[in-house]
């Protein structure tokens, strides 16, 4: 039997993220909606094991379909997390080599918020942005992730994500996805994210 996928603890409390986020939409979100991800993605694990221990006939292609969903969810939940921190440990504007880099694609940290949030705001269904890092220019670019697993850069590391699935929000902000995204500013962890960064360009 092989390894499975655990749900990660929050580096923070529950509550710690308010007023930007609840603590029930927070406790929902993480307890329920990422939960949901991580048992999804085992119980196709089970079912490839016992299909291969069986030699029984397995419908490949939407077994991996469902496992790219979950799989991809429970990743990008996981990085998630960590990327936020409460108000007064996050928010704010990066500094280092992060905002250098920021700053000689973008041009401004300003450009650079006002792009992503543009890219998180008009996420066509359900899905993510993400800031990630081409590996073979060196260049920060943003991607704009549908579902959990469209619309990816095959191989780009990512830096930041932001959730904008409705079950993100919907407790705290309803309907009202740019209320969201903005809120998001106050608790982004620009020390994570620069710590992704660090271990990227060693």
């Amino acid at each position: 039997m092989g390894k499975y996928y655990i749900l990660p603890q929050l580096p923070y409390n529950y509550g710690d993220l308010s007023p930007y986020m609840s603590e029930e939409q927070l406790r929902v979100h993480h307890t329920i909606h990422h939960q949901a991800y991580v048992n999804g993605a085992n119980e196709i694990l089970e079912m490839l094991e016992k299909a291969r221990k069986e030699n029984a006939e397995l419908d490949i292609k939407a077994a991996l379909k469902a496992l790219s969903w979950n799989v991809g969810g429970h990743l990008l939940h996981s990085i998630f997390w960590r990327n936020l921190a409460p108000p007064g440990k996050g928010g704010g504007t990066p500094g280092g080599k992060l905002a250098d880099l920021l700053a000689s694609e973008f041009r401004s940290f300003e450009r650079f918020k006002k792009e992503f949030t543009q890219a998180a705001v008009s996420v066509e269904g359900s899905g993510w942005a993400a800031l990630t890092l081409c590996s073979q220019t060196g260049r920060p670019m943003i991607m704009q992730i549908e579902k959990h697993n469209a619309n990816v850069f095959p191989s780009f590391p990512i830096l930041m994500v932001l959730d904008v699935f409705e079950h993100a929000y919907y407790i705290d902000y309803k309907n009202k996805r740019g209320a969201f995204v903005e809120a998001f500013w106050n608790i982004v962890n620009w020390d994570e994210v620069a710590k992704r960064l660090e271990e990227l360009i060693k």
